[in-house]
């Protein structure tokens, strides 16, 4: 199906709905009573949306804020998924495989937040 939004067009909202996609067989293998497993649920799902919702706004400084929020959740990701390997909960070669799509993901909201924003153009040039 074609997108019909303009955030379904980004690549960055592509890959975080792989890794979501990825994530849930993981997700359904791990007991519903450790909180990770809530916090990993709903930090993936908060990148889709805060993407959805920053692409939306119309400003700058307000697109910014939301991929702010996105690359914030996805580094959360990735430190639920060190918990879940030092809890013995998750192999680390799965964990790492899931970092380095966070890795991506992460790269991609960095450069929209440059994109978005006059005072961070430079940053780490």
């Amino acid at each position: 199906m074609p997108p019909l939004f303009d955030h379904e067009k980004l690549q960055v909202y592509q890959d975080t709905l792989l890794f979501v996609a990825w994530l849930e067989p993981m997700m359904q293998k791990l007991p519903k009573t450790i909180a990770v497993r809530d916090q990993l649920d709903r930090a993936s799902t908060s990148i889709a949306l805060n993407l959805a919702e920053g692409n939306g706004k119309f400003t700058p400084p307000d697109r910014c804020r939301f991929f702010d929020m996105a690359r914030g959740s996805a580094l959360e990701c990735a430190a639920a998924l060190d918990v879940l390997t030092s809890k013995g909960l998750c192999e680390m070669a799965t964990a790492a495989g899931g970092k380095e799509r966070l890795r991506g993901i992460v790269a991609m909201l960095v450069g929209l937040i440059k994109a978005n924003s006059d005072y961070r153009l430079h940053d780490g040039d």
